[in-house]
């Protein structure tokens, strides 16, 4: 997805839309209070799976979006 902004063009970086959407449906399932301590939470746990080598959403989310 691409959006122009002036005459510069900028570009999503892979993957970006996937974890939005993921973070998107966790906080419409969950309601939380504080939706910023939340996606902290949320990424937060991402990132020790990605280190566990558990799973990338990041490269996981741009393979669906080729």
């Amino acid at each position: 997805a691409a959006m122009s902004t002036s005459s510069t063009t900028l570009r999503l970086p892979a993957g970006f839309q996937n974890l939005l959407e993921g973070l998107v449906l966790e906080v419409l399932r969950v309601q939380p209070v504080d939706v910023v301590a939340f996606a902290a939470q949320y990424f937060q746990t991402l990132l020790e799976q990605r280190e566990d080598g558990s799973a990338d959403p990041a490269a996981w989310g741009a393979q669906l979006e080729d």
